[in-house]
């Protein structure tokens, strides 16, 4: 495949995982919408189930995504290293645009809402105690248990381990749910992003782009963290992956 057509997929699957995702988190944070109040598990269910849109749809790429699931894929021998920068580009591209997608959406419900100062979190995450080293660490744990799933489980290999992303609509129904389940079970601490263009896309559109009357700061600080505890929970896999390729 082309690289035209990896930035192309990846740029339409991300841009639709990611408006469906804060899509659903500004239909239970935003008053006058028929999902205000949600809840947690109205939030992961819809997380979950984004990642299955988008990846359906960039199934032709093998629908990463996810800058970690194709680092640890580059890593594993699974992806060519020469398409890396093109899926990472348009991976953020598609944050970006996503998130421009969702406000576009409830623009009206955006500014009627009372505190416009804390939509930050309908875009990116944030930890519940800041605590810079354990908050990488939880998201190295969340996206480690991720990238082994696609690393090693049989809905994704053959009997000689090769990713077998042509034919994977049962594979993105599961990753859907262990999406679901890395978020009530360790999405706690940080906001689950696992998954670096899904919070400094969004992020980036947040600051620069989005015409949020009384929106809040941006969180810099704070901004490196679910770039790089993704990227290190799913380098560790990568490398077990090497290490026991037939586990």
């Amino acid at each position: 495949m082309s690289q035209g057509s990896i930035f192309l997929w990846e740029l339409l699957g991300t841009s639709v995982l990611i408006l469906l995702g804060t899509g659903v988190v500004a239909n239970h944070v935003l008053r006058r919408t028929n999902g205000n109040g949600g809840g947690p598990l109205f939030i992961n269910i819809g997380w979950g189930f984004a990642v299955f849109t988008g990846a359906s749809l960039a199934a032709p790429t093998g629908a990463h995504l996810n800058p970690a699931i194709t680092l640890s894929l580059a890593i594993a021998d699974k992806a060519e290293w020469s398409d890396v920068p093109v899926y990472l580009l348009a991976q953020l591209a598609g944050g970006v645009l996503g998130a421009v997608l969702c406000w576009a959406t409830y623009k009206l419900q955006f500014d009627d809402h009372p505190e416009p100062g804390g939509t930050l979190g309908i875009f990116a995450t944030a930890p519940q105690i800041p605590h810079r080293v354990w908050n990488v660490v939880s998201e190295a744990i969340g996206t480690f248990v991720l990238v082994a799933f696609v690393l090693f489980s049989p809905v994704f290999t053959d009997e000689g381990g090769i990713p077998n992303f042509g034919n994977a609509a049962l594979g993105y129904a599961a990753v859907a749910f262990v999406v679901i389940v890395i978020g009530t079970s360790l999405g706690g601490p940080t906001g689950y992003a696992i998954n670096p263009a899904r919070d400094l896309g969004p992020r980036l559109a947040y600051a620069f782009l989005l015409p949020i009357k009384g929106k809040g700061d941006a969180q810099w600080g704070y901004a490196w963290v679910p770039v790089a505890g993704p990227i290190a929970g799913g380098a560790l896999a990568a490398l077990l992956f090497l290490a026991y390729p037939s586990a």
